[in-house]
Parts: structure tokens; sequence; C-alpha cells
């Protein structure tokens, strides 16, 4: 159970999120670290900046030898500050650049490679150390963080997440919806994230607009930890 400092309000738990892309992980994630006052790690983004890596090597995804090599060499920082997220990798801020349809590709692939999960799954538990965070991914609540006091599945359905995915794309919400079926197949082959393993609470954004989402997190936050509910901020203030 997260410990609580009653005077301080200081969160100091282990909120674990897992779900498929176009369920509002990493907004509602962010919002939920935000209002805690806890730290944030998308996890998602460290494959994605190892797979820029290879990239810029000119390693093929496929050949898990040279992935592994390129990983070696490849120097990555993240920043969990909720409110500024961050990506470096060998000293360049590569926010927008992991985020490229090329990545975005190739990501599934790389994060396939034993040696790559092996190191990124140790840097994650690493950074997690103590507590006080929120962290979101396809495995968190199974493998990187299984003993955490609060452990959620994001889940929506197949239309809402291609229609998400498409507003914040801006492409049509039938192409998304051919891309996550893709992406789901490439992804359950090394993990689990579709469906909630025993003890994971499972929350349906479907529906849900994300102040409702964000506002049933801390419920469980509270549910499962004793830790008060804050007020969550309004959006732009």
């Amino acid at each position: 159970m997260a410990q609580v400092d009653r005077d301080r309000r200081t969160f100091t738990g282990v909120v674990a999120v897992d779900g498929p892309s176009g369920t509002g992980k990493s907004t509602v994630s962010r919002a939920v670290a935000t209002a805690l006052g806890a730290r944030y790690l998308d996890t998602g983004a460290m494959y994605r900046a190892v797979t820029l890596a290879v990239l810029r090597a000119g390693a093929s995804p496929a050949d898990a030898e040279a992935v592994a090599t390129v990983l070696v060499d490849a120097k990555l920082e993240m920043g969990t500050d909720p409110a500024a997220p961050h990506v470096f990798l060998d000293g360049d801020r590569v926010d927008a650049e992991i985020r490229t349809p090329e990545v975005t590709a190739a990501v599934s692939a790389v994060s396939a490679v034993p040696a790559v999960r092996a190191v990124l799954i140790a840097t994650q538990r690493e950074i997690i150390g103590a507590g006080g965070i929120v962290v979101e991914g396809r495995d968190i609540t199974t493998v990187v963080a299984p003993d955490a006091p609060v452990r959620v599945l994001l889940t929506a359905s197949e239309e809402a997440r291609a229609a998400r995915r498409g507003a914040e794309t801006g492409t049509a919400a039938t192409d998304q919806a051919q891309a996550l079926r893709r992406r789901d197949t490439l992804d359950s082959r090394t993990t689990e994230f579709l469906t909630a393993a025993p003890g994971v609470d499972v929350v349906d954004t479907t529906e849900m607009g994300r102040e409702a989402v964000v506002d049933q997190m801390l419920a469980l936050v509270a549910e499962r930890t004793g830790f008060p509910v804050p007020a969550v901020p309004t959006p732009g203030t």
C-alpha cells in the first residue's frame, strides 16, 4: 500500500496504467500525475526513442543483433514532469521525432527484441524507484510494476480509438482502424495488454470524456491507497 503523508499530502505510491493506443492513456496519466503532484513516465516513448536510434543508425528493426548493438551506445534521458515530459536521445530532444510514421511503423519490431525489453524494463523500474509516480505503457501492470497499489487497464472500442487517433493525426478513422489493428496484433506477440490481469481494474473510456476518466482514476487511487482525492485541475489552468 502507498504511504501517505497526510500533513504534506504527498503521494508516494505507484499508479500503473496499461492499454492500447487511442484509449487516452497518455492524456489521462499526465492529468492524474498532475493532480497527485506525482512524476509521470511514458514507457512507450522510451521504446520509440530506441527505435529512432536504430533508424538513425541505419540498422534493420528486424535484426535483433543489430538493434542490441545500437542500444548499447544509445543515451536515453526521460523527463518525468507531467506538465512538460521530454525525451532526449544522445543529447537531442526528440519528442516530436519519435512520433513520426517511420518510428511508429518500426517500434513494434524493436520493442520485441529481448535485449531492448530487458534494458528498458530495468531502467523503468529504476526511474519508478520509491514511487510517487504514474507510469503508463503496455506491460506496466503485469511486468514492470506488478506490485503497484493501483493498476489500471484503459480500454475503448475500436471505433472510438480510431476516431481519436484520426482527430489527433488529421487522418481518416478507417485508416487509423487498420493501423491500430496491425499495431495491436504485433504488440500482442510480446505483451498482453488487451485484457486485464487478475487484480487490475478496467476503465472503459469509450463513452467517457477526459475529466470523467481522470475522476475515476483518482477515485481508484483513493480506494486502493487511502490517499485523499485532490481536485482535478481545470484544463488551461
